[in-house]
């Protein structure tokens, strides 16, 4: 089978979907893999390398114009007319987004969006926004302690003790935790915040305090408790309550760390400009959840900023930061997806019966199989 890596032209894009690697596992299964000139160069993969992998070197067009095109995001409104009706498409394909779904199905093709994958034991290797989010979180206490005037650690010195700086991340799964690690790791105190009350066992275990918000009601309980594995919006007493607690912990705060996102949903907010205003001077917030409209509504998306005194640190792809380990995971996880997809000879053979590729495929034949 013909396989395409096309280059991702998407602004600040820098990851691949297939890496050499990848690549000469492809062409052991006997598959004829075409890859974009350049389309590793920013993830500091070169085309000698991809050759020695067995890639050919080809154009956009020859690239797209494959039965299986692997891709980081969606094609734009360029690259749609270089791909063939019929072809099939693999990467992250925002679910969510009912017009990209349309153009898609437009096109004729059958797409999966790997976003959509359940979290169950099964998906976990071909698990990609967890693997992405582990890169998100780690690189955005990186980015904050740059930011930052000041250590992060305790530090005794003979001019003096310098006190350790104090973290709040609120939002506790994959990218939280992984905030949360690092910054102890540079000798932070972390305290963390999650609606799910199965979190703070995990906040506990990486040595950070849970700010813990009591229930009051069941049923308030039962949705803390969330579904496959995504936290989901909690009543609007529960946010008041949590909104009143988290303030006053980011106004203690000189770092905070925001990653709180709801599946195909609006981010909530949970750092008000008030509460910005009361942070001290020098504080830095990380916002993770700028591209679905921040948890903060003074962030600005793709971009850092100060207000009140307070650093905004509004990227939106932290992934691309670190291209090289973002591209070897994500070409990782598709390369396990395709073996869902591909048969024992090579071939294209998409099942019906299996949860993981029916919950990815979001558009067939020119038609949209998944409600945005």
């Amino acid at each position: 089978m013909r396989i395409g890596i096309p280059k991702e032209t998407a602004a600040g894009e820098t990851r691949v979907a297939a890496t050499p690697e990848t690549v000469k596992k492809l062409v052991t299964a006997k598959h004829t893999v075409f890859v974009e000139r350049a389309a590793g160069e920013a993830a500091r993969y070169s085309d000698d390398a991809y050759e020695q992998a067995g890639a050919q070197m080809v154009d956009a067009s020859q690239a797209f114009s494959t039965e299986l095109v692997l891709k980081v995001r969606a094609p734009d409104s360029n690259e749609l007319p270089y791909m063939t009706s019929g072809s099939v498409l693999v990467g992250m394909l925002d679910p969510y987004n009912a017009e990209g779904l349309r153009a898609l199905a437009s096109a004729g093709l059958t797409s999966f969006a790997l976003e959509a994958a359940p979290r169950t034991t099964r998906a976990q290797s071909l698990d990609v926004l967890s693997s992405q989010a582990n890169l998100a979180g780690y690189k955005a206490v990186l980015l904050a302690a740059n930011h930052y005037g000041r250590l992060m650690p305790m530090m005794m010195t003979a001019a003096g003790t310098v006190k350790a700086a104090r973290v709040v991340v609120l939002g506790v799964g994959v990218a939280g935790l992984q905030a949360i690690a690092t910054a102890r790791r540079l000798g932070a105190i972390v305290e963390a915040s999650d609606v799910r009350p199965a979190a703070k066992e995990q906040v506990e275990s990486l040595g950070a305090k849970f700010i813990d918000v009591p229930f009051e009601t069941d049923e308030e309980r039962e949705i803390a408790q969330g579904v496959g594995g995504y936290a989901r919006a909690m009543p609007e007493s529960w946010m008041a309550r949590q909104s009143v607690l988290v303030s006053e912990r980011c106004k203690q705060a000189d770092i905070v760390i925001s990653t709180a996102l709801i599946p195909g949903r609006p981010a909530p907010t949970l750092i008000t400009a008030d509460t910005v205003q009361a942070m001290k001077p020098g504080s830095v917030i990380v916002d993770l959840a700028v591209e679905r409209g921040g948890n903060c509504p003074l962030s600005e998306k793709d971009h850092v900023v100060e207000k009140h005194g307070v650093t905004l640190i509004g990227l939106s792809n932290l992934p691309a930061l670190l291209a090289t380990d973002a591209s070897a995971l994500y070409a990782r996880n598709v390369l396990d997806f395709l073996k869902l997809i591909i048969n024992a000879e090579g071939n294209l053979a998409i099942p019906q019966d299996d949860d993981i590729v029916v919950a990815c495929q979001v558009t067939t034949d020119g038609h949209v199989t998944r409600s945005a």
